[in-house]
This record gives structure tokens, sequence and C-alpha cells, in this order.
């Protein structure tokens, strides 16, 4: 016998009345005090009001008086998740699991919960099993995406989301924020701005989406849109959550670095504080207001700090590339000696005008300046960096790991599948003009040369070059989203180390395949910027280098520039970056003689003045 109080009960609830279904509830438990939906509803009412200590003992003899039921099981874990037990939450989880394995909800909750804890790996099986059970919850997708991102399977996570506005609730506000916040950990900003700026249209309350879009109109180089979002939000004062009020202060300290105020950036940093003890970005932003104070030991400290904390964090997920004696700069790209590229079969390949123009370089050697200064051509046209030479790679491993030993075994079929491959994998990332020669900036496609060269052997690449030291310097400043970026940019030594391995791998290859190669100096680049460009546009045999010489115009036209350089691309050419680290050079003493075969190589001074010319 069940009591009919239960639709009232249930309809005060529904109209945010928790007080009212309490009192409803408690009442009629009087006379039925063990009635299922009943203590749920005293349960949830009483969890409404956050009062989950009182909660909490109603969800537990629940799961006692019906232990088949995986639903209180799910219940119980997400009351144990909110009073901060994850450890009795997990174990609530994995019994509801336990109780109906086809019931993706209690999968969900615990592969969110693995999150929280950082278990990363574990919660991608959790969320992608959720998945399989249900493929059409947008739920289990979008958490799902989300644990592939953090695990830095971002080809899983693009899978997942895929045409996600033909499986996307309309007018779910909170849907649209986690996939939004999933977005943007794939750097597909513009589309997750969309959906944000959907839930503020007729939600302008909603303080996390404001928060959230602010950070992306910075990233859009709209400064005053940001401000306007985040202004409010630290002016309700006590009204926030500190969370909140934190990240709003963030945001602004990041505006105000834009607006080349550093002491004020720097006093909102060490104002608010950091998030937690896994906020690595609070140390890399003190950082960056440090350094452009001129309190280089204040910029180290906070440095330190940052890289610290970030290979806490992405160790998580990829513990191999943190471990004790890994590469400085891991790859799983292939390397192929002289004698075995002597014995490749002659195919029938593009022509340069046909192939990708091919940027490289070490990150921060001034790649993105140069993709905005190609862009800006007409005949041309660049994308945002993807590592489609790793996805090949990864398809040719699957069909059979061996091929990628010896390249040579491609024959004219299997290259010309795989540039197929590569075009579709472009078509995927922007609309392609006619008649425009594609570029293709990368700057560790680098380390990608043998396979590059066996499907594009005419390609014509140019290689950014800077000096080492303010590379070494501007990477160890930059928060990388790679794991594999981030373990190389751990230390300074394991920095100058990646370095020198990447271009050693570099010159190496260009020895063997004698690829068509020009080398931008950034030096030069920003000495003489018209003669450079010329240089460039002779390289590549364009008629004209006068539109590349108002790249900063066309960068400022586009939308979004999704490297971490968007903010500089927009200025026109400058001197900023030359020997910034001669500021740095005691911390880089220790260093000097890791990257002196390079420093020697390229013609760079050690900072005592002296140099010797380029090989």
């Amino acid at each position: 016998m069940t009591s009919n109080a239960i639709p009232q009960i249930a309809a005060a609830l529904n109209a945010g009345q928790p007080h009212h279904a309490e009192q409803l509830s408690r009442t009629a438990l009087l006379e039925f005090p063990q009635d299922e939906s009943l203590l749920l509803l005293l349960a949830m009412s009483l969890h409404s009001q956050e009062r989950l200590q009182e909660a909490l003992p109603i969800y537990a003899q629940l799961t006692q008086l019906f232990p088949m039921s995986s639903e209180h099981w799910n219940n119980y874990g997400i009351a144990l998740a909110a009073a901060g037990a994850p450890e009795d939450a997990q174990q609530a989880y994995s019994k509801a699991v336990q109780m109906d394995p086809g019931n993706p909800m209690p999968r969900i909750h615990l592969g969110l919960l693995m999150i929280q804890r950082h278990e990363y790996l574990a919660a991608r099986v959790a969320l992608l099993d959720a998945f399989e059970l249900d493929r059409e919850s947008p739920l289990a997708r979008i958490h799902a995406a989300r644990a592939c991102s953090l695990c830095q399977d971002f080809e899983g996570a693009r899978e997942l989301l895929g045409p996600w506005r033909n499986w996307l609730p309309l007018n779910d506000d909170t849907l649209q924020l986690e996939l939004a916040q999933v977005l943007t950990l794939q750097d597909d900003i513009p589309a997750a701005a969309a959906l944000l700026e959907d839930v503020l249209a007729w939600k302008p309350g909603y303080t996390e989406v404001r928060l959230l879009l602010a950070s992306i109109y910075e990233r859009f180089n709209r400064l005053t849109d940001a401000e306007e979002l985040v202004l409010p939000v630290v002016r309700m004062g006590p009204g926030v959550p500190d969370a909140q009020r934190t990240e709003a202060l963030h945001i602004l300290a990041g505006l105000a670095l834009r607006k080349k105020d550093p002491v004020g950036a720097r006093q909102l940093l060490e104002q608010c504080g950091p998030h937690g003890d896994d906020d690595f970005v609070h140390y890399f932003d003190l950082g960056a207001a440090c350094d452009r104070q001129g309190d280089t030991d204040a910029a180290m400290a906070a440095l330190r700090e940052a890289h610290r904390r970030q290979s806490h964090e992405f160790q998580f997920a990829s513990p191999e590339f943190f471990e004790p004696g890994a590469h400085a700069l891991p790859t799983d790209a292939p390397r192929i000696p002289a004698l075995q590229y002597a014995r490749w079969p002659k195919l029938i390949a593009p022509e340069a005008h046909d192939s990708p123009v091919f940027v490289v370089g070490f990150p921060r050697s001034g790649t993105t300046l140069l993709e905005q200064m190609l862009d800006a051509h007409p005949g041309l046209q660049s994308m945002d960096e993807n590592p489609f030479f790793s996805r090949l790679a990864l398809i040719l491993r699957r069909q059979n790991p061996r091929i990628l030993d010896d390249l040579g075994v491609l024959q004219q079929f299997d290259c010309d599948e795989l540039r197929k491959r590569y075009h579709a994998m472009v078509a995927e990332r922007i609309s392609r003009r006619l008649n425009t020669q594609l570029i293709d900036k990368n700057p560790l496609n680098m380390l990608w040369l043998p396979i590059i060269h066996r499907l594009f052997p005419e390609a014509r690449f140019i290689l950014a070059l800077r000096h080492p030291c303010d590379v070494i310097l501007s990477c160890y400043m930059q928060n990388f989203r790679s794991s594999i970026l981030a373990a190389a940019c751990s230390s300074l030594e394991r920095l100058a180390q990646a370095y020198v391995q990447a271009m050693t791998t570099w010159l190496e290859d260009v020895s063997i395949f004698k690829p068509s190669v020009m080398v931008s100096r950034y030096e030069d680049l920003v000495t003489d910027f018209p003669l450079q460009a010329t240089r460039i546009t002779e390289f590549l045999q364009l008629a004209d280098a006068s539109p590349m010489l108002e790249f900063d115009r066309h960068a400022r036209s586009k939308a979004y520039i999704g490297t971490p350089s968007y903010s500089q691309v927009i200025e026109p050419v400058n001197r900023k970056g030359l020997d910034r680290w001669h500021r740095y050079r005691r911390q880089f003493e220790p260093i000097l003689p890791i990257l002196e075969p390079m420093l020697r190589h390229w013609g760079y001074d050690d900072g005592t003045g002296g140099s010797s010319s380029a090989d």
C-alpha cells in the first residue's frame, strides 16, 4: 500500500519547494514508515536543501531495505560524493553497476568521480562503457569525450562529439555548458562560443557561462566584450561562490596583461591565489606578470611552481612521459636510415606546387608569425595546427606495425590512399579555397619528415629558426596542452635536451632526404621584414610579397587563432622577442653546454659575444 501524497510531494519538489516536500514526506512516513517512494522523496528534499548529513542516512537506509536496487546505490553514491566522501561514493557507484550492468547512469557518475580524482584512464573506460550502453545519451557522449580529451585522446573525443548539432537537445543549458567545456578542451573554441552565446541569450545571469565565454572572448581578442561579461560577476561581492570569484579575478588579470598592465595583473593574481592544488595556470599567469615587471627571480619561482603542478596533473593521463629516464621529447615518428631510403622505389607524387608547404621548427620559434604571413597571401591558405601525420602513422600502425620500420614497403596505391586521407582530414578542419596552395604549420612536423617525404617528396619546407635560448625561455613560460610538450618543458634542462633532440633529428633527416628547405631566422624577419617576405615569396615562386606585409591586419580579421601566439600575431612585427633570455642569464648558465652544439651549428652566440658561422 502506498501513500496518495506522493504526487503532491513530487509536485512540490518540481516546483522548487523542497521544504514543503520535506514536510509532506515526513507526515506521510508516519503512516508508511518504510515506503520506498516516500523515503526517496524525503532524501531528495533534504538533498535539495543542501542538508546532506540528514539525507545520507536515508539514502543508506534505502540501500539496506532494497539492496538489489541500482538506482538507490547510485543515489547514495551521488550524495556521498557531494558530502566529500569519494572512496565511499566510488564503492556505492560500483555496487550500482553490479546490481544493473545495463544501466549507464552509475557508470557516468563513476567516471565523473574518477575525473575529479584525476583517475583519467579509468574514467575513460567507465564513460566509454556508459556510451556503449546508451549511444543516444548526450550526457554519456559528452562526458566520454571529456575523459578522452583529458587522456590526450583528442581523436577519440572528436569522433564522439561528431556532428553535435544533430544530437544535442535544444535549450538544455546544463548540457550546452558541459559540451562547451569539452569543446574548449578540444580547442574547438568557435563552436564553444556559439553554444555559450546561445545559453546567455535566454539566461544572462548564468555565471559559469559568463566566465567561460569571457575567457573565450579574450582568445578572440575581444577584450572589451570579455571585460563586460566578467565585471558584473566581481561586483556581485559575497553573493558569488569563492571558486567563481577566483575565476573572475583570474580573467581580469589576463585582461590586465593584454592591456600591458603587469602590475595590476600581479596584484589581482596575488589577491585571489590559485583555485586549488591542481591550478598550474595561475602560476603561469603570475610568471608572465612578474616577467613583464622585470622581476625575473619571482617569474622563475612562479614558473617552477607552474611546471611542478602541471607535471603532477598531466602524469595522471600520460605517466610514461614523466617517468625517470623518459626521453626529453618522446615521439613515435619513424626514423629511416640512409641505406634503407636508397632502396625506396620511385613513385608518382605531386609536384611542389600541388603539395602543401610545411612550416616547421621547435615550438615558439616564430612558426605562427610565418603562418599568418603566408595566410595573408591570396595564393596560400593555412589552418590551425593539426597532428595529421601522427594520425596517418596510427592508421599504418594498426594495419601493420612493421610498416613504420620501413616506409619503402608502401607502394603507389598505398601512398595515393594516404594522401587522400590527409586531404580528407584537412577538409574536416577548413573549407579549401580554389587555386590556393595549402600551408601546413605544425612545429613538430620537423620530426615527421620521413613520412612527409614519402607522400610529398617535392614539398617545400620553411624552417623557423630563433636563438635557442629565446626559444627555450618562451617555451618554459608557455602553458602547453600537450602532455608531451608539458613533459618536455618541465625543467630548463629537459627543455634544452628536447630542443637538441628535435633539431638533431631534423638535421639528420634533411641530410638523408634532401628536401627543399628555406631557413627563416626570426632575428632577420623582425629586423628587415620586407626583405624576408620577398625571400619567402621567391622561395615559394609567388609573384608579390606585399600582401604578407599586412599580415597583422589579416590576422585581426580572423575570429579565432588557435595557437599560443594568438595575442602577438595581431600586432605588427616588432623586436620585443629578441634576446629576452639575457635577463635570465644566471638560470641559463647550466644549460648552455647542452645547447652548445646547436648554438655553434646555427651561428648563435652564448651571451658572451662569441659566435660562429652557421653550417
